[in-house]
């Protein structure tokens, strides 16, 4: 193992992809690593945390300027907004914010890790090119994942530091209080369908229940992060990551609802972020009768639930430049979604 001194900055460490980020880096034993987030964290062993705003140019530069060991930033912080256009402003103000403070004081800076999505390819618009390459061509803005993107590699330009850019599928892994996180959206539904003692209905359209998808573990991400940060084969590239194989609805569904001994029906089209409205109170006797620990609102990632069930086309993006560049990891989706699940029910997030 390397002993070479690493300073990780992680933005947006408490999301589902920031603190998985944050426990690799911890379990690699070479890292010391400093999280921000708008409400910070308790500091424990090679980790602290630091509560910023980073849509604040002030509060950033105040927070992060005197931050001169860092050597590798992992930017995965996000702002949610109801409009893609909307989306622009605040994420990158974000990243600029960030890079502001920290570049001018560490010196040792050696790489900045931009996360993405498959929004780079127009996958949020409408049916798009799959499987999706790094290369392909971009579409129409506003996309704030490519203006992100364009930012830094104009301000790495005769710089010593590099980039890289991860594109992940959809995320799965242990968060709460997260606007998009699938694997809760599906446990916590059917938990709610099952106290109901109603069969576990898919709620996308009709041609999402058998659309091709894949999904990306957090888990995995993490390690395709750390690998394309330190790697000098992965300077200034993008990478698609998944999982390794793709899906249907129509057959992973039933395989999920077995996982909480519920029966299948039809299809249903509708709105969680509607049919669950009305669903606080009885989340609440559900808290009282179990011992959950989570409030509905930690919970309830309802509008990406019904985001991702709307894609009544194909998912996918090429995985395979990154395994050209050296990283072979995979991880099996099935296997994935029950991990995640029996985590939720063991920290009492799900009966």
């Amino acid at each position: 193992m390397s002993t070479e001194r690493k300073v990780a900055l992680v933005a947006g460490a408490n999301g589902v992809i920031g603190r998985n980020l944050v426990d690799h880096l911890v379990s690699l034993g070479n890292w010391e690593v400093i999280g921000l987030s708008r409400r910070g964290g308790p500091s424990s062993g090679p980790v602290r945390h630091i509560a910023v705003d980073l849509l604040d140019p002030a509060d950033a530069r105040d927070k992060l300027g005197g931050l001169r060991d860092v050597t590798h930033v992992f930017y995965a912080a996000y702002q949610d907004k109801p409009t893609w256009a909307e989306l622009v402003a605040p994420n990158v103000g974000m990243l600029v914010n960030l890079v502001d403070a920290v570049e001018p004081a560490a010196r040792g800076l050696r790489h900045i890790s931009l996360m993405q999505g498959y929004k780079v390819y127009g996958a949020h618009l409408g049916p798009f090119k799959t499987p999706a390459r790094e290369d392909d061509p971009g579409h129409l803005p506003p996309e704030f994942n490519v203006d992100q993107q364009n930012f830094l590699e104009q301000r790495q330009l005769g710089k010593a530091w590099t980039w890289s850019a991860l594109r992940p599928s959809v995320v799965c892994g242990f968060a709460l209080g997260n606007p998009m996180n699938l694997a809760t959206v599906i446990a916590v539904y059917a938990s709610i369908s099952k106290e109901l003692g109603v069969p576990l209905r898919f709620p996308g359209k009709p041609g999402a229940y058998t659309s091709l998808l894949e999904m990306t573990d957090a888990g995995l991400l993490a390690k395709a992060t750390v690998w394309a940060a330190t790697d000098e084969r992965c300077g200034n590239q993008a990478f698609n990551i998944n999982n390794g194989d793709l899906f249907r609805w129509s057959e992973l569904w039933p395989e999920l609802a077995r996982w909480f001994d519920l029966e299948v029906a039809p299809p249903l089209p509708m709105s969680l972020e509607t049919a669950m409205a009305d669903k606080e109170p009885l989340w609440e006797s559900m808290r009282e009768r179990y011992g959950l620990e989570p409030s509905f609102a930690e919970v309830s990632s309802w509008r990406f639930g019904d985001f991702v069930f709307g894609w009544d086309y194909d998912v996918i993006a090429d995985g395979s430049k990154a395994r050209r560049f050296g990283f072979h990891e995979f991880v099996d989706t099935r296997e994935m979604f029950q991990s995640i699940f029996e985590e939720l029910r063991k920290r009492k997030v799900i009966p």
